[in-house]
């Protein structure tokens, strides 16, 4: 049947032109764009979760920039701190050097203090000039704060690191189960000769060996020596040997002498041997020597690491080491204090949580902060002050600095220990992840050119033979016209 009115030949073959036009033109835009999905209806299910990807890649992309920008804060505050370090190297030479009072002038100790007293404006200058941008990195700015430490429980309490929430605080719970023991022995005079009686004094000269933490020193007494002579003559020599003496009353008895370690735990020891004359039957008891013990601390119901008077914590959520004063720290007890806020809190990872936080405190090394309460501080090395050169405490003067170099390298240590375990894991991960997101990504969101240019190459040559098609529709009508001639 012919009909002229209504071409359904050209109908047919104009939609399917569209459809083939619609076709060469998706094929042309993703290989123009390089993407296999350019809007909703490409793919919307392919769209979802491209799109979730991609902000989980713009995620991880932010997290190994903020840790790239703290291992570069980081490495500025070690390389501060390897300065100070070499100034308080060059410091303790100048105090071992300056105790040769023999063999110096008072010329040449005077220039040593002045070098002391450049060396320690040095360190407080560099305390407070090493910046990054407008923090300040070593004046104590990035360090943890606290409220509700107890002086009477705690000499110090620096918080290494710890994660707080937002606008909160976070309690430490500190329990001494167990204290922490000195060594001690107990002498307890002298028999006179013969009559087992004792009297408390010394029937002869006799020359006692004591042994400390510190070192070994003799001590001569003389005949007739009385127990408070004992204590004396050892007292005297405490700095060089570490251990101490006090008179004890004995209800019934004679007092006794408890020769005693200054050090805590583990690391006290003590040792008193008769080297001369010990027919004087001076009795120790038949005990010679003894150690002192580390006591049970928990710290937020984890066990801590004790040594004496120092308890510390190492956890994913806190990290902390205390100072315990003798009172606390030598009987059962517990005390509570808060951590309020501080610390270098870095943000890296993809998530903006706590748990995707990590924060490390950096304390202040100026003079007046490096050492501690007990052994002293830094600053008491400055010319007038208590440690000079000129006052006599050299030996003092040395643990302090000693103390100080502890800080500083335990400081650098958990710096170090911190970009490489957390912030360079964090990166290493961050990368890796970064690039198995991009991966999945691509799969789903990008062209795959091969298979578009054969698809292009269909679209071509289907749109042309539709149009060879809908010309010939277009023309079947007109041989209509020869019906009528």
């Amino acid at each position: 049947m012919t009909r002229i009115n209504t071409n359904i030949e050209s109908l047919i073959s104009r939609r399917v032109l569209g459809n083939n036009n619609a076709s060469l033109n998706r094929s042309l835009q993703r290989l123009s764009t390089g993407l296999r999905i350019n809007s909703g209806r490409d793919d919307p299910a392919g769209l979802i979760a491209s799109e979730t990807l991609r902000a989980s890649k713009v995620d991880l992309q932010a997290a190994t920039d903020n840790a790239r920008r703290a291992d570069t804060i980081m490495s500025i505050t070690e390389g501060a701190l390897q300065e100070v370090n070499s100034l308080l190297l060059e410091l303790e030479g100048l105090v071992d050097r300056s105790a040769n009072t023999g063999g110096l002038s008072n010329d040449e100790i005077s220039a040593n203090q002045l070098q002391i007293d450049a060396i320690l404006s040095s360190i407080n200058r560099l305390a407070n000039t090493i910046v990054f941008g407008d923090k300040k990195l070593l004046n104590g700015g990035f360090a943890f704060t606290t409220s509700g430490v107890s002086s009477t429980n705690f000499d110090a309490a620096q918080i290494n690191a710890a994660k707080i929430p937002d606008n909160s605080s976070r309690n430490v719970v500190v329990e001494v189960v167990t204290g922490s023991q000195f060594a001690f022995i107990s002498g307890y005079g002298a028999e006179t000769a013969g009559t087992g009686a004792t009297t408390g004094a010394l029937s002869a000269t006799v020359t006692l060996e004591i042994t400390g933490n510190f070192g070994t020193d003799s001590i001569s007494l003389a005949s007739g020596a009385t127990q408070a002579d004992i204590v004396s003559a050892v007292n005297a020599s405490t700095e060089l040997t570490g251990v101490s003496a006090i008179l004890s009353s004995n209800s019934g008895g004679i007092n006794s002498v408890i020769f005693s370690s200054t050090a805590f735990g583990s690391k006290g020891i003590v040792s008193v041997n008769v080297l001369t004359n010990a027919t004087t039957r001076f009795n120790l008891g038949g005990k010679l020597a003894d150690t002192g013990v580390d006591g049970t601390v928990l710290v937020n119901g984890q066990a801590a690491t004790v040594d004496g008077l120092n308890a510390s914590v190492r956890s994913g959520s806190l990290s902390v080491d205390l100072v315990m004063t003798q009172a606390f720290g030598t009987t059962a007890g517990t005390s509570t204090f808060s951590i309020t806020g501080g610390g270098a809190k870095f943000n890296i990872a993809p998530d903006v949580s706590l748990i995707g936080q990590e924060a490390i405190g950096v304390q202040s090394v100026a003079t007046s902060s490096l050492g501690n309460a007990s052994v002293g501080f830094l600053s008491t090395l400055g010319r007038g002050q208590a440690n000079d050169l000129n006052s006599g405490n050299l030996a003092t003067a040395q643990r302090v600095v000693r103390k100080a170099v502890d800080q500083i390298s335990s400081l650098r240590g958990r710096i170090g220990a911190f970009q490489r375990n957390t912030i360079g894991t964090a990166i290493n991960s961050m990368l890796v992840t970064f690039e198995n997101t991009s991966a999945a990504e691509s799969a789903i969101r990008d062209t795959d050119f091969a298979a578009e240019t054969s698809n292009l190459t269909r679209s071509q040559i289907l749109a042309n033979s539709t149009l060879s098609t809908l010309q010939i529709a277009n023309a079947s009508p007109q041989n209509v016209l020869s019906l009528l001639g």
